[in-house]
């Protein structure tokens, strides 16, 4: 039966590629949900392929925020996403504003129950910030950068959410602002103050990367 709905839900993903090649439109959206419907019916390919497009970006998200087990905590979140799955309706930034908005809300509680009790994390080669970039880091591109996420440390709490959410998951204001419980304008002032307090700290002739100070 699982066979069945594999090979059902693939072709609807052909399907969906070959009629928009014809016109040359919409190609991307049209095959996103595609695989968005195979993994809301169950099509283990499709949650692998929405698990390989996005959990890179959230891992990177929930590291560069300071969770402690930022792999492990990726994988709560997508037991979650794959859990609430079968009620999301949208298109593809729509998804990624979702599986942002869990990941946050995730990170939230893992730093809430840190600030209670504390936590002691023993130091390991692997995990040393100071090595190479991992794969996660790498293909977010402008945040393997130790530098610049220094700099984003230094921002007070709300002006680095902001930031993250915009330069790792691309995030547009208004999503940014349901995630965070704000109104636009406030996050359109978070991040001019936070591009304004980073380019004061950048040496001359080197520019900021990723986020843009518009409304997208």
């Amino acid at each position: 039966m699982a066979d069945n709905e594999d090979a059902l839900s693939r072709s609807a993903v052909r399907r969906a590629s070959s009629s928009t090649s014809d016109s040359g439109e919409g190609i991307g959206a049209d095959a996103f949900s595609a695989v968005l419907l195979a993994a809301q019916v169950g099509a283990s390919w499709a949650c692998t392929n929405l698990w390989v497009d996005h959990a890179p970006a959230v891992t990177a998200f929930l590291r560069a925020r300071g969770s402690h087990e930022p792999e492990d905590l990726t994988s709560e979140v997508f037991l979650t996403v794959f859990d609430q799955l079968e009620r999301f309706r949208g298109g593809e930034s729509e998804f990624r504003a979702f599986v942002f908005t869990i990941a946050y809300r995730r990170l939230v509680d893992e730093l809430r129950t840190r600030s209670r009790r504390g936590h002691h994390t023993e130091w390991n080669d692997e995990s040393d910030a100071r090595r190479s970039p991992s794969a996660e880091q790498e293909a977010v591109g402008n945040m393997s950068d130790d530098s610049t996420r220094a700099l984003l440390d230094e921002l007070p709490p709300d002006q680095r959410n902001v930031m993250v959410l915009r330069i790792i998951a691309d995030l547009t204001v208004e999503q940014i602002a349901e995630i965070l419980g704000k109104r636009p304008g406030a996050v359109k002032a978070l991040q001019r103050r936070a591009l304004d307090a980073l380019r004061k700290k950048f040496s001359p002739g080197r520019t900021l990367p990723g986020a843009s100070s518009d409304s997208r």
